[in-house]
């Protein structure tokens, strides 16, 4: 697996080019809190809501070894029919990439390692907004970005070939 390296100069100097991977910043880029059936929800909810969460990972390149990697997430409670809190995030970080690091190696790093980074904070903010919004924190389970990524480079070939048939 990739290695990666969070490296932070508090000079304002550039960073060495030797690094593999910098993360030089994260933040939240989007936010969304919805609670529909406020305040009724909270008086009478039918039973335990079921939790969906759907995640998703993109990369953008912003300039040379320079990328956005944006972890979306789409968080929906409901109970029944009654939907009764959705979160929608995209929670971003640049990253650069070190020269050192080979072409084929720099999308297995941007789409495992930066999101494994970028996770803890994402969840937190979810957490953060789900306890703001009346309800208790909800802590989403840890993910593995690397399956994630494979079952993507799985899906991607499939397709390539059923469109080649």
């Amino acid at each position: 697996m990739a290695e990666s390296e969070a490296t932070e100069t508090g000079s304002g100097e550039a960073p060495a080019s030797n690094a593999r991977l910098l993360l030089n910043t994260h933040y939240v880029r989007d936010l969304s809190f919805e609670n529909p059936n406020a305040p009724m929800v909270y008086a009478d909810l039918p039973s335990a809501p079921t939790i969906d969460v759907t995640v998703n990972v993109d990369v953008r390149n912003l300039q040379e070894r320079l990328f956005e990697v944006v972890l979306s997430m789409r968080v929906k409670a409901h109970a029944e029919e009654l939907t009764v809190f959705l979160v929608e995030l995209d929670f971003a970080g640049l990253a650069t990439v070190g020269d050192a690091v080979p072409e084929p190696e720099v999308e297995k790093m941007l789409l495992i390692d930066v999101p494994r980074f970028l996770f803890p904070f994402a969840r937190a903010v979810v957490s953060d907004v789900t306890r703001d919004g009346g309800f208790p924190p909800l802590l989403i389970n840890p993910i593995d970005f690397e399956d994630l990524y494979e079952s993507r480079q799985a899906r991607d070939a499939e397709l390539a070939q059923s469109a080649g048939q």
